[in-house]
């Protein structure tokens, strides 16, 4: 929307246009007479002479929306143009009874970006002032890096990418001079389909990747192709030859096997005006803090830091551990995590001032790729985001070892013991802490015979036969699964049969009666359900043996990680959740 619609933010604080409604008790949008108004039609059936948009009878103001907000404003009387009916009229286009008002669109719960930081939750109303909001906002088309809309109702991966560009008054000691903006600080969000939980896994800059070929899209709409680089840092992945952010999602597609959805990027002067709008993020630090290259200064204890101090303080890399790029991630993770704790405290959320301010910083500080450039399509994330509860968000990095090639240690790569768990574990949208999952509340409601499938004697895993079939698993599963049947799990006696007649949504195991303890110490190792089990006969395998069959289905989760996703053993990573507070060492 351009700058005539919108109004000048520049010309009035955005906070002193919300004013409380006496008759309604809730604050309301009111722009001031002189600013321009907005082209959005008014309600059908306005009167000639009421120009749209302006204020009615009781104090509200045309279609403007409505927030709750404590008392501190008085709207002084207005003149009232016309007799305005007490109650509206049934069926008259444009007008409805107040109960059926729509929350949604009264109530913003903005969400935003900046370095590797989001902002969790803000709350600012009002058609005009969103549209204002969503002018802020930067765009870039990633063409199929990319989703092309968001769906509420699954998983979804946001990329936020923190560069190195220096933009802004106050930024010349920050990053390289002449920086194109790299992928400084990357996190990858990866929020649950039953938003139960989310996982934030940080992906070192200089982790060595492959980036591939992309497509990137010119200021002129023309499309140019970027040839790929082997054996790189990951920060390379954007910046370098003309590389966009799509091509930074393609390359943590190619390097975790992870697809992003979306990608919200920010430079410097997020985390400056960021943490000012909240007043400040509270930060720990076991010892005190004297930084000459980044200027930080802090004492050992709590701070609380905002603006200059913040940036400095998630930039140092002397302050703390080995002084290396690792043990900054880890700072960041736990100021995030502060900043989250931040955003949504009462404070916070019921003061218009501050949510106001925080809805200017947060956009203006936003580029996002273009399916999350419309303002509905930021609310909705941001609603949905909201729903996950903060001890369920989970801080990790890649897990890594030093660059073997190297004989200076300055690079790194993934550690194949442990890395490709983690990305399976987000792929198959599984949660790094215990939360109650929907699949162990349906075993608790199952009829008592199918429940009694899983008590009794179990066999030895060496005794156990069975045979694996693929029924709706990516290609090859049925082998991987073998492979750890057999070699993690001790159930020698199984083998591979190919893929199953057809495609079943849920993983079984069919046995004959006298193959139950076989099954159900099958089932403890895979973490099957009652339901999963299906008497009825056993096959002959190659061998000319009876045997039971597995068959996997499109539930499948990937090898070695059982179904009922609660009672997988994580790897061993250093990890923390938004709710712990943490200091810095």
């Amino acid at each position: 929307m351009d700058a005539q619609g919108r109004g000048r933010a520049d010309d009035v604080d955005p906070a002193d246009q919300w004013v409380l409604n006496p008759r309604t008790g809730e604050y309301e949008l009111r722009l001031s007479p002189s600013a321009p108004q907005s082209p959005v039609p008014g309600p059908r059936g306005a009167a000639p002479d009421s120009p749209r948009g302006s204020a009615d009878a009781d104090g509200s103001v045309g279609t403007a929306r409505r927030r709750t907000a404590a008392p501190g404003r008085e709207v002084p009387p207005q003149r009232r143009r016309r007799p305005a009916p007490e109650e509206p009229v049934p069926g008259r286009r444009g007008h409805r009874p107040e109960k059926k008002k729509s929350k949604g669109k009264r109530v913003l719960l903005w969400t935003g970006g900046s370095m590797a930081f989001f902002v969790l939750v803000a709350g600012v109303g009002g058609y005009v002032y969103l549209k204002h909001l969503e002018g802020n906002v930067s765009t870039t088309d990633v063409g199929t890096a990319g989703s092309s809309s968001f769906k509420k109702d699954e998983a979804f991966n946001i990329l936020i990418i923190g560069t190195d560009k220096r933009t802004g008054e106050g930024n010349e000691g920050y990053g390289d001079k002449g920086s194109v903006g790299h992928a400084d600080t990357n996190i990858l969000l990866h929020v649950s389909k039953d938003r139960s939980n989310a996982t934030a896994l940080s992906i070192p800059r200089d982790l060595i990747v492959d980036i591939p070929e992309c497509e990137t899209i010119q200021e002129d709409g023309t499309k140019k192709v970027i040839q790929g680089s082997t054996d790189v840092r990951f920060n390379q992945s954007l910046g370098d030859l003309g590389r966009d952010a799509g091509c930074t999602m393609r390359t943590v597609k190619e390097a975790t096997g992870i697809k992003p959805d979306h990608f919200m990027m920010a430079d410097f002067n997020a985390v400056k005006t960021l943490t000012t709008a909240v007043d400040g993020v509270d930060v720990c630090v076991e010892h005190a803090v004297d930084d000459p290259k980044s200027h930080l200064k802090l004492p050992a204890g709590e701070s609380t830091v905002e603006g200059e101090q913040a940036l400095a303080f998630v930039r140092t890399r002397h302050a703390f551990g080995n002084e290396g790029d690792l043990d900054r991630i880890k700072v960041q993770q736990q100021f995030l995590g502060s900043l989250m704790r931040k955003m949504s405290s009462s404070d916070t959320l019921t003061s218009p001032t501050k949510l106001v301010k925080l809805a200017e910083a947060a956009t203006k500080a936003l580029t996002v790729d273009s399916a999350l450039g419309n303002v509905g399509t930021l609310k909705d994330m941001a609603l949905e985001l909201k729903k996950v509860p903060t001890k369920n968000i989970t801080f990790t990095t890649v897990p890594v070892i030093d660059n073997p090639t190297e004989k200076v240690k300055a690079t790194v790569v993934v550690n194949e013991a442990k890395g490709p768990q983690v990305f399976d574990m987000i792929k198959n949208d599984i949660s790094f802490t215990e939360v109650e999952q929907k699949e162990k509340e349906k075993q608790k409601k199952e009829s008592a015979a199918v429940a009694a499938r899983l008590k009794g004697e179990k066999s030895e895993p060496s005794e156990v036969r069975v045979r694996v079939l693929n029924g709706g698993a990516p290609a090859g599963s049925a082998q991987q699964e073998l492979n750890y049947l057999q070699t993690d799990a001790g159930v020698t006696k199984s083998e591979n049969a190919g893929n199953a007649p057809a495609e079943i949504a849920k993983t079984t195991l069919e046995y004959a009666p006298d193959q139950a303890d076989q099954a159900r110490a099958l089932a403890e190792i895979l973490g099957l359900s009652g339901a999963a089990m299906k008497p009825g006969e056993s096959v002959t395998n190659s061998q000319g043996l009876p045997t039971m069959t597995l068959t996997l289905g499109k539930d499948f989760k990937g090898a070695g990680v059982k179904l009922d996703a609660t009672s997988i053993k994580t790897p061993d990573l250093e990890k923390s959740t938004a709710d712990e507070k943490l200091c810095a060492s």
